[in-house]
């Protein structure tokens, strides 16, 4: 695989993640703004968008070309 896909599926990829973690943040909003949520629930969820947050920082440094090239 050459460079151009490995960046190519590094984007795809974080765009899927970037997905994930809005669609995870609306879920969250509505969960706290019912009157009958789960707080469990709601932690894990936010766990999760933390993870999702951390592996997106990740792959953005890694598009970020290398400047001693």
């Amino acid at each position: 695989m050459d460079q151009n896909e490995d960046e190519q599926q590094l984007k795809e990829w974080l765009g899927r993640l970037q997905l994930e973690h809005r669609d995870l943040d609306v879920a969250i909003k509505h969960l706290t703004e019912s009157r009958h949520h789960d707080s469990m629930r709601i932690q894990r969820l936010k766990h999760r968008k933390l993870k999702l947050k951390d592996a997106i920082h990740k792959i953005e440094s890694e598009l970020i070309p290398d400047l001693d090239a």
